[in-house]
């Protein structure tokens, strides 16, 4: 059995929506800490809705296929629809990951949720309680990687 799926070579070789969008209404940001994998996911946000979504991965052929995958699940979704976007939607959509890649998509689907915390955070939108405590617990995760790795903006 191959290690990785059809899907994930095809997003990893032909990666949807990669790239940096140009003044963004969100950016996500996350890193593993025991792997080194750090993604950003860009987003517009027009009428609710996700109207453009990119991202930029430094990381594995799994990290990058998240990230892909996880642009096509999300866009022009809305906000609410695209924060219920989990890991296990990820996998499913790439046909299955290595278990000791799975911590790839928990990446690709925290930075979508980051992306759409930074762009509530912006403009005053209420934003729940669940997504606080997750942001929280992954701002701490991103400043222990940074410092670890010397990382910064």
């Amino acid at each position: 059995m191959p290690m990785y799926s059809d899907k994930v070579m095809d997003h990893f070789r032909n990666p949807h929506n990669y790239g940096k969008i140009d003044k963004p209404d969100g950016v996500g940001k996350v890193g593993n800490m025991i792997c080194g994998d750090v993604m950003y996911l860009y987003i517009k946000v027009k009428d609710g809705k996700i109207a453009d979504v990119k991202f930029e991965t430094f990381g594995c052929a799994s990290a990058i296929a998240t990230s892909s995958v996880v642009t096509d699940l999300a866009k022009n979704k809305t906000l609410t629809k695209a924060l219920k976007i989990g890991n296990n939607d990820v996998v499913e959509a790439l046909d299955g990951l290595p278990p000791i890649k799975v911590h790839c998509s928990l990446l690709a689907a925290d930075a979508l949720k980051e992306a759409i915390y930074d762009y509530m955070k912006k403009n005053k939108k209420s934003i729940p309680a669940e997504l606080e405590k997750h942001h929280q617990r992954l701002e701490k995760e991103m400043k222990e990687l940074e410092k670890k790795h010397g990382i910064s903006d």
